[in-house]
């Protein structure tokens, strides 16, 4: 077959692609699933590691009752596209720690739930974030109340700026105006990225909070585009950093790098990356031989055959809030394959999004309205839970 060949069969793999959109929401109602368990369980006294755990098992057992058919490639890869992370408080993201930690969620925390899976490399990705309450009637108040809200208006506002047509990099231009309606600052370094086959991070881009310094390439949206809309909010200036680089436990296996590794425990756990991690993010703790990761990982970082994702912290005493969804840019709409409600009231006092261009856009529809007597659908897709 030629290149243009190739490149031709390549292109047809999107959202035109019926099977492609079954593959991504099939792969969202596992992703639902895990999340919705997590949220569930997320209370005072909870272990982190246990939770992390869950949202993994729930996963890797969903995962295994579908797509088990043959096809004439083979069989269809499918798992965990994103470990479970809960991050807590001032901490940004990427927590999913080792069985030994003893982190456990206490009451009034603000706790960030991070996961995702893929069936065929299309990949479904979420983040919520819930207070942790004895009682959850309890209404949220004061800066956990605010932050939450926050990252909740700007991913509604992301929902209707990231549309077929509009530029990738005037979607974020009044995220930072949500944000500081709540006293709050969008989180330094935060991309929404357009989602390919095995691929997270694809190079069209949404920066969240654009500088002077640091802007974006801008580009167009385009009709049956995938991206996962993150966005990130802080109670601080919004600016990360890793505290204690020996916190990271998610890494992924960097594709463009290669080398001839020394140590054998160093070429065991990459083996058993490669078998079972070749594309996606993972943990340490899925690593079979804990004792061999340890002594390999070293090597392996060294010399850039993995990235790694960071455990992120915001100041001590501020608090941070995430939501994040896989979204199809469908010719109707927009498609959130993953939104979950904020169960519990917030109670932010006078502060709301003011601003009336804001205002109206957050009010449009995501999808467009089905026109009346038209073609009757013979089977209802599944919805996720309303935001």
């Amino acid at each position: 077959m030629s290149d243009g060949e190739d490149y031709e069969e390549e292109e047809e793999l999107n959202l035109a692609n019926s099977d492609v959109v079954t593959k991504y929401k099939a792969a969202a109602e596992i992703t639902n699933g895990a999340l919705a368990l997590v949220i569930s369980e997320c209370k005072p006294g909870a272990s982190v590691v246990d939770l992390c755990s869950m949202g993994d098992a729930h996963l890797e057992k969903e995962i295994e009752k579908v797509f088990n058919k043959p096809t004439k490639e083979g069989a269809i890869e499918k798992g965990i596209a994103f470990p479970t992370c809960i991050s807590i408080n001032n901490v940004c993201g990427h927590f999913s720690p080792m069985e030994t930690d003893e982190t456990v969620v206490r009451e009034g925390d603000v706790v960030k739930i991070d996961l995702g899976c893929h069936i065929d490399g299309w990949v479904s990705a979420a983040a919520h974030t819930v207070v942790a309450q004895e009682d959850a009637s309890k209404p949220v108040t004061g800066r956990a109340a605010d932050v939450v809200a926050a990252a909740r208006d700007a991913f509604q506002l992301a929902l209707r700026t990231i549309r077929p047509g509009k530029s990738t990099t005037a979607a974020s231009d009044s995220f930072g105006q949500v944000a500081e309606s709540y006293d709050c600052q969008m989180l330094d370094g935060v991309l929404t990225h357009v989602q390919k086959r095995f691929v997270l991070d694809g190079n069209k881009v949404v920066l969240n909070k654009p500088t002077a310094e640091n802007r974006a390439e801008d580009a167009e949206f385009e009709e049956n585009e995938v991206y996962a809309i993150d966005v990130i909010v802080s109670t601080g200036e919004g600016k990360p950093r890793v505290v204690d680089e020996k916190q990271t436990t998610v890494y992924k296996r960097a594709l463009d790098r290669e080398y001839n590794l020394k140590m054998k425990a160093s070429r065991a756990l990459f083996s058993e990356i490669n078998r079972k991690f070749p594309a996606l993010p993972f943990t340490l703790r899925a690593i079979e031989d804990k004792r061999t990761a340890k002594l390999g990982l070293v090597e392996c970082v060294n010399h850039e055959l993995l990235h790694e994702y960071p455990v992120l912290h915001e100041k001590p005493g501020e608090l941070v809030a995430q939501f994040k969804s896989t979204v199809l840019l469908m010719p109707n709409g927009s498609d959130q394959l993953s939104s979950f409600p904020i169960a519990q009231q917030l109670d932010t006092g006078d502060k709301k999004v003011t601003d009336p261009e804001i205002v109206q856009l957050m009010a449009q529809p995501v999808r467009k309205a089905k026109r009346k007597g038209g073609k009757k659908s013979k089977k209802k897709a599944s919805q996720p839970m309303e935001s």
